[in-house]
């Protein structure tokens, strides 16, 4: 699986030639012209984001390269310059095809990027893989960026959480209240429509990207998350993107594969020639058994086994 790897990687780094897909239209500022109530609403709320962020002299984004993140940090690198600071976390939960689109973002841009190392993966109550493994994650990132601020005078640190995340299960939210972070997307009510509609008012091609979690999300709730099996999550989304597919996950139950496509694809792969190369695309990299969910992707699917009482928790 090593070389299987290897050769991703060396896929993914043509990437670095996609700086002009990126290219800004215009500043922020200018919007298209047919202006609608919808975007005049959003753009209300998007210059309350600017005035938080003018207010703090400085700050830190965690940046994934996600719309919601990617928005918040070019935003914050619009009115604070040099005095912003991307903050990627790199690790092997993170899909080198969504590292290397991040970073062509940034430089496309020009703006200040620092990757991190971070170790949630060393850490045992984050293997263990149960309802809090994001709290853990989110943690070590958190964390990390304190000591990272702390030697470059940064005070202040901002995440991407949108209007909409606080009605989801997202136990990461509490790793940002415990830390302090900032949320200045979800404080003035932006939701992940508006932002959408902002970044491409903008200029930004990234306005339409699938959302893009970390490849620990794959993985079933108590099943251990390891490299291996993420480098397995990694490899198989990479073989469902070479055919074509934009929208989908590999779930990860063990031997078992549960391909998740999204509805509007869905018909595409309902071929026996498609499930046949689906199929062999999937056991190539270890899967015994693969089954196509006929639900379609759904965001946070593997949230359905968690009891009731912890889904009520939200974000606290």
């Amino acid at each position: 699986m090593g070389k299987e790897l290897q050769g991703l990687k060396e896929r993914v780094e043509a990437l670095d030639n996609m700086d002009s897909s990126f290219a800004i239209i215009g500043p922020m500022a200018t919007f298209a012209q047919s202006s609608t109530p919808e975007l005049e609403l959003a753009e209300s709320k998007l210059h309350a984001v600017e005035d938080r962020l003018r207010g703090l002299g400085s700050v830190m984004v965690a940046y994934s390269g996600g719309v919601d993140s990617a928005f918040l940090a070019a935003t914050a690198h619009r009115v604070l310059g040099d005095r912003m600071l991307a903050v990627l976390a790199d690790s092997p939960s993170l899909a080198r095809r969504d590292m290397e689109q991040a970073r062509a973002f940034a430089r496309s841009i020009g703006m200040p990027l620092r990757v991190i190392q971070t170790e949630e993966l060393d850490k045992p109550e984050y293997q263990r893989n149960d309802a809090n493994r994001c709290f853990h994650c989110k943690t070590e990132l958190f964390e990390g960026m304190k000591t990272l601020g702390g030697e470059l005078g940064f005070t202040n640190i901002a995440y991407g959480m949108n209007s909409d995340d606080t009605r989801d299960f997202r136990p990461g939210q509490r790793a940002a209240q415990e830390n302090d972070v900032l949320a200045p997307l979800a404080d003035v009510g932006l939701t992940k429509l508006e932002i959408r509609t902002l970044a491409k008012a903008a200029g930004y091609t990234l306005w339409d990207r699938p959302a893009a979690p970390c490849l620990s999300s794959r993985v079933e709730y108590g099943r251990t998350v390891t490299r291996e099996v993420l480098e397995q999550v990694e490899l198989g989304e990479e073989s469902l993107r070479q055919l074509g597919f934009r929208e989908f996950r590999v779930r990860h139950h063990g031997e078992l594969a549960r391909v998740e496509i999204s509805r509007s694809e869905l018909q595409r792969a309902l071929t026996m020639e498609m499930l046949d190369a689906i199929t062999a695309a999937l056991r190539k990299i270890g899967f015994q058994y693969v089954t196509l969910d006929t639900a379609g992707f759904r965001s946070g699917s593997m949230n359905v086994v968690l009891p009731a009482e912890i889904l009520m928790r939200r974000g606290a």
